[in-house]
């Protein structure tokens, strides 16, 4: 009888089908793995193999989590950055004197500073302060010329570093501001607690207030004023000038002269920078009148 391909199989075509030979086959090797695979182990072992050598080229757990979490926190501090930058920006640009201007800026923090802003606090310096920083006739080239482009500020861990740098990027001047030379500027001009006469430097050199000016106004007007060279801070003491001494000792062209002034009971001698050939010609009349 010939089995149409639409009717249902009988019980022997079902036996035959299912004990046919690729059947059995299958079983057997189906078999033959699972018993290998428990006996041996070797599926794991070869997972594990392949997992070694390519162990380098896989992230490690959680890589991608960590990515993003440095990537906000990066985020985060060049934020915080940017905002330090500013606030330093700002705080340079407020900075109305040097000692400012050196708190402003933080170790590595960096700003430009504007040539108008320097001069300003160039000139807020008293005149023998000022060119212990840099002498006025560079100073005035640098600034006033066509020299320099822009002035550069870097602070560092114990002051600042002012960089003078040209249109080819290119240092051509350097002021090295240092925390204790920011206070040797602030105390040069400080008045001196006592009297003229506890200081060594002026001793045989004393005379009395009035003597002094009569002396200093006997002088050629133009000579007056290289004598006093920052008449200034003594308009800003309080107080009455008792008496002046000139310094034995000459710095650089310049000698000292202390005055000392009386207020509320209390002396100071506040110290100002006189041209050495001006206190010259001054000491010939003031030993003229003490004969």
């Amino acid at each position: 009888m010939i089995q149409k391909w639409y009717d249902p199989f009988s019980a022997g075509e079902w036996a035959k089908r299912t004990f046919s030979f690729l059947n059995f086959t299958i079983l057997i090797l189906t078999v033959a793995f699972g018993v290998s695979e428990f006996r041996f182990d070797w599926c794991e072992k070869l997972v594990g193999a392949y997992l070694v050598t390519t162990n380098d080229l896989r992230p490690e757990t959680g890589a991608l989590w960590k990515a993003g979490r440095q990537t906000s926190d990066a985020y985060k501090s060049l934020n915080l950055i940017i905002s330090q930058r500013e606030d330093s920006r700002r705080s340079v640009q407020r900075a109305e004197s040097f000692p400012l201007l050196v708190k402003s800026l933080g170790s590595g923090e960096w700003a430009i500073l504007e040539k108008e802003q320097f001069r300003t606090l160039y000139l807020s310096l008293s005149p023998d302060v000022a060119r212990q920083l840099i002498d006025p006739s560079h100073l005035v080239w640098l600034l006033n010329g066509n020299i320099t482009d822009r002035i550069f500020c870097e602070g560092l861990m114990d002051g600042i570093k002012i960089y003078f740098i040209n249109s080819q990027n290119r240092v051509i001047h350097q002021i090295d501001l240092k925390k204790n030379t920011i206070k040797k500027l602030e105390s040069a001009n400080a008045p001196i607690k006592g009297q003229l006469k506890e200081i060594e430097a002026f001793t045989g050199r004393i005379y009395p207030a009035e003597n002094f000016f009569d002396a200093v106004f006997k002088l050629p007007p133009e000579m007056i004023s290289e004598l006093m060279v920052d008449p200034d801070l003594l308009l800003k003491q309080e107080g009455t000038i008792q008496q002046v001494g000139i310094w034995n000792e000459a710095d650089d062209g310049y000698i000292k002269l202390g005055f000392e002034f009386e207020y509320r009971g209390e002396s100071q001698v506040l110290l100002i920078q006189a041209r050495e050939w001006a206190v010259w010609q001054l000491s010939l009349i003031l030993k003229g009148e003490n004969q």
